[in-house]
């Protein structure tokens, strides 16, 4: 089967900025990918260069086995088949829900597209909302409306820009899980541009995690989040603790116990990664590790653990057992649950 996109040694420069430098990554059928990474790092960049947006400067783009930028030949967006959904929504002012969904269908029959929008608003739940204008939706039905309009035509590739950026948590919280619901009962693949690690875990089938026009890292979502390739991503997939390590009679070590290492690796070159769920605080008057910060978040405490040598750890607890602040104890992995060794750089 072939695939909806195959981005190839991709390079988009702005002048003397390499926004995206030499990416390459497949999509599957149907496949969700998540396309993450901080402000600045080219994934929007990226993104708008497979929607035909931008021009690339080197390197293939190909949707559903065709070529359509190799950095000479530039395939016009309206030609390359794709659905497209930022974060303003653009959707006709001037135009019925109705009409806005069916515009990419004026080449059908008007049975036949009249049949298709209304198939569309169901799947957005928006069935009775037709005869409405733009302004008389909120912003989360706006959003349906754009995810509609870009169906509608039946892509082959849905791309979407920070979709929920300007919407509120409970309610991108529904979208998201609406829209992947969409997106997977039409069996379309698409490619989410999102800073929020969160978002990017939720709804990615894969996770690709961009650095400074570089694809760092493509996975699972669990894959990413508990085996980063680097602290980069580590850090930026959510919170975590990153402790030394040393070699003590052959043994490789971090303040929370041996630590599972390949044979040759270089110890000054990596960290040992826990996450504040795989930590647990056990107090005791003659522990190493001292509580000197503690945040609420409603269904449990995130607690900094300070050790001997000034290493922070944080450590989840129950909302029920709120950690006080200059209490001392010890810190123990959690049953089931390991350290990981992180490389301090990319390896490229």
């Amino acid at each position: 089967m072939t695939s909806p996109l195959v981005v190839s040694n991709v390079v988009k420069q702005f002048g003397d900025v390499v926004a995206v430098n030499d990416v390459s990554i497949e999509l599957q059928p149907g496949e969700l990918l998540a396309l993450v990474g901080p402000s600045g790092c080219g994934k929007s960049t990226l993104l708008r260069s497979v929607a035909g947006l931008l021009d690339i400067d080197a390197g293939a783009i190909e949707l559903d086995g065709t070529l359509v930028d190799d950095g000479v030949r530039h395939l016009p967006p309206e030609r390359r088949g794709a659905g497209l959904v930022f974060q303003e929504h653009a959707l006709f002012p001037h135009m019925s829900v109705r009409d806005n969904v069916g515009f990419g269908l004026r080449g059908r029959s008007g049975s036949e597209a009249a049949a298709r929008v209304a198939e569309m608003l169901d799947l957005v739940s928006l069935a009775d909302f037709g005869d409405r204008y733009p302004h008389e939706l909120s912003g989360g039905e706006r959003q349906r409306v754009a995810l509609a309009r870009a169906l509608a035509p039946g892509p082959g590739l849905m791309l979407f820009d920070e979709p929920f950026a300007s919407l509120d948590h409970n309610l991108r919280v529904q979208l998201r899980l609406d829209v992947g619901r969409a997106l997977r009962s039409t069996g379309t693949a698409a490619v989410f541009v999102t800073h929020d690690q969160t978002e990017a875990l939720a709804i990615g089938d894969r996770i690709a995690v961009m650095r400074a026009g570089h694809l760092v890292q493509v996975g699972l979502p669990e894959t990413v989040f508990h085996q980063p390739t680097d602290r980069f991503v580590g850090e930026f997939m959510g919170d975590a603790s990153f402790l030394p390590v040393a070699t003590s009679t052959g043994q490789i070590s971090s303040a929370l116990g041996p630590l599972r290492v390949d044979a040759g690796v270089d110890i000054n070159s990596i960290v040992a990664m826990v996450r504040p769920d795989d930590v647990t605080f056990r107090a005791s008057a003659t522990g190493s590790a001292t509580i000197v910060d503690r945040q609420y978040g409603g269904s449990g405490w995130l607690a900094t653990a300070r050790l001997g040598d000034g290493t922070d750890v944080l450590v989840a607890t129950s909302h029920l057992d709120p950690p006080e602040i200059g209490s001392q104890g010890d810190l123990e992995l959690l049953k089931g649950h390991e350290q990981v060794p992180v490389p301090l750089r990319h390896q490229s």
